[in-house]
């Protein structure tokens, strides 16, 4: 059986409880996929795009659903290395990708200040653009269970709010475009044990302003690595603190918040105070 093959039995039978099942019930709880949409997959050469790409193209296989798939790797600059890496995984792993090469890597390294804000809205728009060249509605990224946690607890910490990563969320600026995160239930920790089990070899961090400037990377990558040190510390006083993070945001009580905005109006609690009944 070619390597591929074998990968791909792996995602629903070994790690059907662990990862295919998590992905399709995000599918079918946000109502991630629907009749006649075309999907534009975003492959980074990680291990978390290249998984999303194999679990859409079972979903294809075995859905009852009519929908049509791209797979774009939308290449920012990556050196020869990292760039041949990932298109030897997706020959090995039968992934049909069209590589599309921007120059935002050049553009944002030119940035004296915020480099990194700006590659990644770059990198963002860039992904809209070419979504809508190919002429899809949907954006498909591998965003998974601890990334929303970080970015949860980050926020928090770091921005004083209170708002999380959502599975799906409507484009401000391209008309009839969704952004969707169908690994919204998968951890990590499983992603990493599925790529080690199948002997893969995927890119890590491939920013080429990082790649020889070690304190640099520190600096920028720091938040979030602390906020992942952070849970694994919480865990020890909870063992459930990761999940009870993720539950956060399905269980805001607005009757014991201080203020909370939505459609860009701010409310606060003491608005309508007096003629709220006496608890």
């Amino acid at each position: 059986m070619e390597k591929f093959k074998e990968i791909e039995r792996s995602i629903i039978t070994t790690y059907r409880a662990r990862i295919w099942s998590k992905f399709t019930k995000a599918i079918n709880e946000f109502n991630l996929v629907e009749p006649n949409d075309k999907i534009c997959v975003c492959i980074s050469g990680g291990k978390d795009s290249m998984l999303l790409a194999k679990l859409f193209q079972e979903l294809h296989k075995h859905t009852r659903i009519p929908f049509d798939l791209v797979y774009i790797v939308m290449n920012p600059g990556y050196n020869d290395k990292n760039m041949h890496l990932i298109e030897n995984n997706l020959k090995l792993l039968n992934i049909p990708a069209e590589i599309v090469k921007t120059d935002i890597f050049e553009i944002s390294n030119e940035m004296e200040k915020n480099p990194c804000y700006i590659c990644a809205r770059m990198r963002r728009g860039a992904l809209y653009r070419i979504a809508k060249e190919f002429n899809c509605n949907k954006i498909a990224l591998g965003h998974h269970f601890d990334d929303v946690i970080e970015t949860t607890l980050m926020n928090m910490l770091n921005t004083g709010s209170f708002q999380t990563m959502l599975p799906k969320i409507k484009s401000d600026n391209y008309l009839d475009m969704e952004l969707i995160r169908p690994m919204y239930f998968i951890h990590e920790k499983d992603i990493i044990t599925w790529k080690n089990s199948c002997q893969l070899n995927f890119i890590e961090c491939a920013c080429r302003l990082t790649e020889n400037i070690e304190q640099f990377k520190d600096k920028h990558s720091s938040y979030r690595l602390k906020t992942k040190e952070l849970i694994k510390d919480l865990k020890s006083y909870n063992p459930n603190v990761e999940m009870n993070i993720f539950k956060s945001a399905y269980n805001v009580n607005l009757d014991k918040i201080i203020g909370y905005k939505t459609n860009g109006k701010y409310h606060f609690y003491l608005d309508n105070y007096n003629t709220k009944n006496k608890s």
